[in-house]
């Protein structure tokens, strides 16, 4: 008797014992840092979380420096997912996307894939339409950045590129610095060096829905843009050299309006050609961060997303071309239109467009550029 109750007593210990191992922690947005946990040319990949003291809480992966999850309060104080994205680092490396992707060397089209420097004419990768888009078919957003946490706001990644990467030329050194305010605002700022001259255009390209249902079309979504004058595109999505005025157009968004009120209008052949909303409207703000440069906001969550930055341009996209064929975090499909990117930049082709401002970077000098994403709710 007294050996059954031992062994009894033995096993209730070991049950007890392993009940009582450390659970995996998942994030406010239900994300499991395990799944984020690879090896990417031998190089580790995981998920940081940064919060704030107002509940905010980001989460980024290392890999190609996404933001993975954007976690506000909406007009109930219900805490919801602004972005899209994946659950696991396996989707993020088999489905080609650029969900929040932190994008370099050049963010948007290159002409042709051609630039020149100093007489010499340069070939890159031609991946889209024949030019070269978000730095090639291996840009930044597929490479593995080194992440240094500074504290629980702050993530610093850092990446090496070598001369030669997809093309571009020179050794460069880019660093991401993403910080999470306590007023609910993310603030991402660029740097980057070279030791040859080379061209230089980041920015981030996360896919917001404020509704936080991207099973939603943010066509409902209402946007204001600091711009008067946008860079018009041809068929292949090429910006044609021109800035020309929003006025009396569909591309007028300096008073609010839907993102759907417009879209479809494509006997105006400038929505036809970016099969949408894919073009980039040349700020007003004059490289002003203090001064808002757009306004989105979602009637259904009353969520306001403010975006800020010292770049002059800034490219709207429209979620284009998704088609449903892909599935992101909770298995939900993304339709066309189900997401508003707002992607803070110099202009496309601007080392083709002499007149424009220059993205040359020498040997010296630090590249410079930051974005901030300030949410709150509708008043």
């Amino acid at each position: 008797m007294k050996k059954h109750l031992l062994l009894t007593g033995i096993a209730t210990i070991l049950l007890c014992s392993c009940n009582s191992k450390p659970k995996t922690e998942l994030t406010v947005s239900g994300l499991n840092p395990k799944d984020f946990q690879t090896e990417v040319n031998n190089a580790q990949t995981n998920l940081y979380t940064l919060k704030n003291k107002a509940g905010m809480e980001v989460c980024i992966t290392n890999f190609g420096g996404r933001i993975v999850s954007v976690m506000v309060p909406d007009k109930n104080g219900e805490m919801q997912d602004v972005v899209l994205g994946f659950d696991s680092i396996a989707d993020y490396i088999h489905i080609p996307s650029d969900f929040g992707a932190s994008i370099g060397r050049y963010a948007n089209r290159i002409a042709q894939g051609r630039i020149v420097l100093d007489g010499d004419t340069i070939q890159l990768p031609q991946n889209n339409f024949g030019h070269c888009l978000h730095g090639g078919p291996q840009g930044w957003q597929y490479k593995v950045y080194e992440a240094n946490p500074i504290d629980d706001t702050t993530l610093e990644l850092t990446l090496h590129s070598p001369d030669g990467d997809e093309n571009f030329p020179g050794n460069v050194t880019a660093t991401v610095t993403y910080k999470l305010t306590d007023d609910n605002a993310i603030d991402i700022k660029y740097s980057a060096t070279t030791d040859k001259k080379t061209v230089i255009n980041m920015t981030n390209h996360s896919y917001f829905n404020l509704s936080g249902n991207p099973a939603h079309a943010a066509t409902d979504h209402l946007l204001y843009i600091n711009a008067d004058s946008y860079t018009p595109v041809d068929s292949t999505f090429m910006t044609t050299g021109e800035i020309v005025t929003v006025k009396e157009t569909p591309m007028d968004f300096t008073t609010p309006k839907t993102i759907g009120q417009d879209i479809a209008n494509y006997d105006f052949v400038q929505l036809k050609n970016g099969n949408g909303y894919d073009h980039n409207w040349v700020l007003n703000t004059a490289g002003d961060i203090t001064q808002v440069a757009a306004r989105l906001s979602s009637p259904e969550s009353g969520i306001v997303l403010e975006m800020f930055t010292n770049e002059p341009g800034v490219q709207l996209y429209t979620g284009n071309f998704l088609d449903g064929t892909v599935a992101g975090k909770k298995g939900i499909v993304y339709n066309q239109r189900a997401s508003v990117c707002l992607e803070t930049q110099h202009y496309p082709d601007s080392p083709n467009k002499a007149n424009w401002p220059s993205v040359v970077l020498e040997p010296g000098q630090t590249y410079h550029s930051e974005c901030i994403y300030k949410f709150s709710v509708e008043k």
